[in-house]
């Protein structure tokens, strides 16, 4: 007895289904293969070098953040003590500067609308 079956009127016989791929098909996908390592390999370098830039671009960020925290601790604790660091003090002159500037802005606008409005 053979081991062939009888499927739907064909014979069928066990074993591998499809070509046989010649040798140059070997070699060819050999080298296909080692292309898409290449390739792949060059990908995770890129993502790798991405990454560590990333990496320290946060980094520096905090360092900043951190210098910034530390600069208003030193602001507070002078507060605290009773004295006004001159930073806050220049924010402050800045900051009524620039009211003062918006303030006579407004003014002018306003005596400009209204010529007859202002002293008599």
């Amino acid at each position: 007895m053979d081991d062939s079956k009888v499927v739907g009127g064909k014979v069928k016989k066990p074993g591998k289904r499809g070509r046989k791929p010649a040798k140059i098909d070997l070699k060819a996908k050999l080298e296909r293969s080692r292309q898409s390592a290449r390739e792949c390999r060059a990908r995770k370098k890129l993502r790798y070098q991405y990454l560590e830039e990333l990496v320290s671009s946060r980094e520096r960020a905090i360092c900043a953040l951190r210098e910034e925290l530390e600069m208003y601790k030193q602001w507070c604790m002078a507060m605290d003590q009773g004295k006004i660091p001159s930073e806050i003090k220049a924010l402050l002159t800045g900051e009524e500067q620039g009211k003062a500037q918006q303030n006579s802005a407004k003014l002018t606008k306003a005596g400009k609308a209204e010529p007859n409005s202002g002293n008599p």
